[in-house]
């Protein structure tokens, strides 16, 4: 029997704590955490105290725990994006094998320079590129390979950010502020891009891109507004952005359970949309304690006190229009011809009803319509010569990036503990391709030109 491979973390928030080492609870013959380094005391202390951690490997950055000799087979890098580059590198020159959340780097040059360092040191750098791992993307994947469609000419791509989702993340989050983080294009979307490079099978050869900022800003902040949602505003009824709506009542997940659940559940969100009041009642009383994402993010206090203090203290529960410093494009799109000849276009926009990506993909045989979404993902294999159209795929409500997250794990495993490197699907080297598309993609849509990729690859 193998034994379990050991591994540190650095950064022990929704990724790192909640998605990976829930996995290792989940799996304790798989993987466990011996060591981790987060700044946030309480989430330290959490993790800590769920993992068994000794107190000498628990650590309030990532410096002391890197400075020690290597201890653990792996380490586990789930900070926020511009601090990606040091611990990478660190760790990979102290000998461990690495797990990277995308996007890698922040610059070009950092993620030139990653793939430099793991091709020296020889080390594993898994890039967490998790979609491949999902049975709906390699699916299509399996589809493109065996010739189903014949020759793919072109991919058409969308990522609809939920209106509730872009609000969270992009407009009071973590990535409001391109500065603080990394264009949208890129911290959100390298996901996309690498998925379009792997199903044209080429690399990309001219990009060009156009985008804004539409519709935030003061420009369009409702009269009477407060400063935080929760003091009262009066179209807070009909605000999507509204705070209270999207972490106390949490009324889109309860949308989008209606249409991707079964059973209780739908029975439970139904009702409740209905008659707010029920919340108060058992077994109803499920919704109104909900700790999960995008809730879990506001505060460490998850009581309704600490809910509604963090509603009346940070961005989360400021007016979405308020956010001073919000900066990051609500809408996007890209236009890609790649070395074979395949076209691509991909669009990323923060509007939509539901939350996730939607695709068609048309080959000299035939077409491919495919829907990922937080309700359920669906794929129909269109045959140009019989005319027939066939259902592959059709799932439920699903989470965890429709599977990704967990095959994502197991490959990475997997992959250590036999040293094949063909399990890797997303190395460094593999990853660095999508990184440098959403790099053109930025500067195209900024300097409002056609970037051909051979000046990125230099």
């Amino acid at each position: 029997m193998i034994k379990p491979i050991t591994a540190i973390l650095i950064g022990a928030g929704d990724r790192g704590a909640d998605v990976f080492g829930e996995y290792a609870l989940s799996y304790p013959n798989e993987i466990r955490f011996i060591a981790v380094a987060e700044p946030d005391n309480k989430r330290r202390d959490i993790f800590t105290q769920k993992h068994f951690i000794e107190q000498k490997n628990s650590f309030s950055s990532w410096e002391p725990l890197l400075e020690k000799e290597k201890f653990a087979d792996v380490a586990f890098i789930t900070t926020q994006d511009q601090m990606h580059f040091d611990p990478a590198v660190l760790a990979m020159k102290k000998g461990y094998d690495v797990f990277l959340e995308k996007p890698m780097a922040t610059t070009l040059e950092e993620c030139k320079e990653l793939v430099r360092v793991a091709a020296d040191t020889g080390r594993i750098l898994q890039i967490g590129h998790v979609l491949r791992y999902s049975p709906f993307f390699s699916t299509i994947n399996n589809l493109i390979s065996s010739g189903r469609i014949g020759e793919v000419v072109n991919i058409s791509l969308r990522e609809n950010v939920a209106t509730f989702h872009y609000s969270h993340s992009f407009a009071r989050g973590n990535w409001h502020n391109r500065d603080k983080s990394s264009p949208m294009i890129l911290a959100k979307s390298c996901h996309d891009l690498d998925i379009l490079h792997w199903f044209a099978g080429s690399q990309a050869v001219k990009i060009s891109s156009f985008g804004s900022q539409a519709h935030f800003g003061k420009d369009n902040i409702p009269e009477g507004a407060p400063e935080y949602c929760i003091e009262g505003c009066p179209i807070s009824k009909t605000c999507l952005y509204n705070a209270t709506r999207i972490y106390l009542d949490i009324i889109p997940l309860l949308q989008i359970s209606v249409k991707g659940s079964k059973g209780f559940v739908k029975f439970i969100s139904k009702a409740v949309l209905r008659f707010p009041w029920l919340r108060n009642i058992p077994p109803f009383t499920k919704i109104r304690d909900y700790t999960g994402w995008p809730v879990s993010t506001i505060s460490q206090d998850m009581t309704l006190e600490g809910k509604k203090k963090a509603l009346t203290s940070t961005d989360y529960g400021r007016c979405v229009y308020r956010v001073t410093d919000h900066d990051t494009v609500d809408h996007q799109v890209v236009n890609i011809e790649f070395e074979n000849e395949v076209t691509a276009t991909f669009t990323m926009q923060g509007f939509s009803h539901e939350e996730g990506r939607t695709l068609r993909i048309d080959g000299t045989k035939g077409t491919i319509i495919g829907e990922f979404l937080l309700s359920g993902d669906k794929i129909v294999l269109h045959d140009s010569t019989s005319g027939k159209k066939k259902n592959i795929r059709k799932t439920g409500m699903s989470d965890g990036h429709g599977g990704g997250d967990i095959g994502i794990m197991k490959a990475f495993i997997r992959n250590v503990n036999s040293k094949d490197r063909s399990l890797i699907l997303t190395d460094a080297q593999t990853s660095l391709e999508s990184h440098l598309m959403a790099f053109a993609a930025d500067i195209s849509r900024l300097e409002e030109r056609v970037v051909k990729m051979e000046d990125l690859r230099e």
